[in-house]
């Protein structure tokens, strides 16, 4: 049995370490979660040049491809560009670039990605051309 002289030191103990042991959690759950935001914006760059890359392929799809990848996990606001925006027959390169902005696709607000952005950009040789 607790006796009645400790259960106040309990109490005052309890009362100072689950605040710090709930911080703790909510920032390593939301560290995760820009890792992953970071790796899927990684795979949407490839995924849409990857597209982009195959012939008679369009901008559009290779776009269309990158933010399907990225609404897999919920990622909203992604900035999404390919270059060249009209594919002809001599084009050599396809280039993908996306940019997230952390601040609106963070689960819980924090100080700790407020402001910072996730740009990650691929360029891709055109299958085909020579």
């Amino acid at each position: 049995m607790i006796r009645k002289q400790h259960a106040g030191a309990m109490l005052v103990e309890f009362a100072i370490v689950v605040p710090v042991l709930i911080l703790i959690f909510f920032a390593g759950f939301e560290f995760c979660r820009v890792a992953m935001v970071r790796h899927t914006v990684d795979n949407a760059v490839y995924a849409g040049c990857r597209v982009g890359s195959v012939t008679g392929a369009t901008a559009q799809e290779a776009e269309s491809e990158a933010r399907r990848v990225l609404r897999s996990i919920g990622v909203d606001n992604a900035h999404v560009e390919v270059t060249p925006e009209i594919f002809g027959l001599a084009t050599r390169e396809v280039s993908v670039s996306i940019e997230v902005p952390l601040d609106q696709n963070s689960l819980v607000p924090n100080q700790f990605v407020s402001g910072k952005t996730i740009r990650r950009e691929l360029t891709l040789r055109r299958e085909g051309i020579r």
